[in-house]
């Protein structure tokens, strides 16, 4: 796949990294303006963003101002000079950007999460030469993402750029999304010369997370960020807690470390180093599975004192050590390891509930003691 890189796109300077920066939802003409002021004065942006469309989960919240916010978009370009970008989710989405001659459209992770979504939106860029950049889907499915890349690109648009916002988590986890960082790490291994642009507000959830995963994401050298800036994101109609106010932003590029890849890569880490990343980042979903293993465990302590039963079910540890086993070694794990793994675990398991059982037997001693 031939896709040029992400500064060929508007013959831009050999600005690193690419920063997409604006507000999670054009609210107003005000508000747009007011915010493409301050960026276009910081000098750091290279494409301005504002969602005209929102897919919001449940009804009754604010689903974007719709296609009149285009026309809040145009004076941005020609009142400052900045290119802009929207998210599209129809044909119908795609047909009135393009009458309004906005310069990059972008797939979201609801859509690309969807293959007939994605089909349908490359036939309507059949002959378009516009760049599209696209999400990750909801989940870390990597085929799925690769699969949105290459409809995209066999319609026939080749400048496109991935957009890293990490995945849907199955439990409650100190980022709205799982970063899942080896997976961005696959999709450039599979596509070489795929441009990977790193969104650490939808990420974070959380605006004070936003220069931690920014900074990881450079480090990663990833080609870019995507950044949510509001004049007062207290007040903002869409996501006000991942959003960027302006001194905030501007602190941000402030501190941003950008450190060059390694000479003999070309532009890519080397494999040591993707390697290592990789780890870290399952390193960290394993803590997470821990946490909530342990939250059962507590659970499991408290219901057995209720029901007046023993903390070690032999039976049960017995069942867990020969299935844990046998799954293991088809993934061509030693069994020896897992049963060491599984051991640490229990025995972990074993010392909660006895605290608990012995915490719960204490208050209600004195419970009875008192009545």
């Amino acid at each position: 796949m031939e896709i040029p890189s992400l500064k060929t796109w508007f013959n831009v300077d050999d600005h690193y990294p690419f920063i997409i920066a604006g507000p999670c939802s054009a609210e107003s003409e005000k508000q747009v303006l007011s915010v493409a002021a301050f960026l276009k004065s910081t000098g750091n942006v290279n494409l301005f963003r504002a969602g005209v469309w929102k897919p919001r989960t449940r009804p009754g919240t604010f689903n974007g101002a719709g296609a009149k916010a285009l026309r809040w978009l145009m004076r941005v370009q020609s009142e400052y000079g900045l290119k802009v970008t929207v998210e599209v989710a129809s044909p119908k989405h795609v047909e009135v950007c393009l009458k309004h001659g906005i310069d990059v459209i972008w797939l979201g992770a609801r859509t690309v999460s969807n293959p007939f979504s994605v089909e349908e939106l490359s036939e309507a860029l059949r002959g378009v030469d516009i760049p599209v950049l696209i999400k990750n889907p909801l989940s870390p499915d990597i085929d799925l993402w690769q699969g949105a890349v290459e409809r995209v690109y066999a319609a026939g648009i080749k400048r496109i750029a991935a957009v890293h916002r990490g995945f849907s988590p199955f439990e409650r986890t100190l980022y709205r999304n799982m970063p899942k960082w080896e997976i961005p790490i696959e999709l450039r291994q599979r596509i070489r010369n795929l441009p990977v642009i790193c969104d650490p507000s939808h990420m974070s959830g959380r605006a004070d997370l936003v220069p931690e995963i920014s900074q990881k994401a450079l480090d990663l050298t990833m080609s870019g960020l995507m950044i949510e800036v509001h004049p007062n994101p207290s007040e903002a109609l869409s996501d006000s807690a991942q959003q960027l106010n302006f001194d905030q932003f501007r602190s941000l590029m402030a501190n941003l470390i950008i450190r060059q890849p390694t000479i003999d890569d070309k532009g890519f880490m080397n494999q040591l180093e993707e390697l290592r990343n990789q780890i870290d980042s399952i390193d960290f979903q394993l803590i997470e599975l821990l946490a909530s293993r342990i939250n059962i465990s507590e659970k499991m302590g408290e219901y057995k004192f209720k029901n007046n039963v023993t903390i070690l079910q032999m039976e049960r540890w017995l069942e867990i050590l020969r299935t844990r086993t046998e799954h293991g070694t088809l993934r061509d794990l030693e069994p020896a390891f897992i049963e060491r793994v599984m051991t640490l675990l229990h025995q972990e398991s074993i010392r909660i509930q006895t605290a608990i059982l012995n915490n719960l037997k204490t208050n209600s001693d004195h419970w009875s003691e008192e009545q």
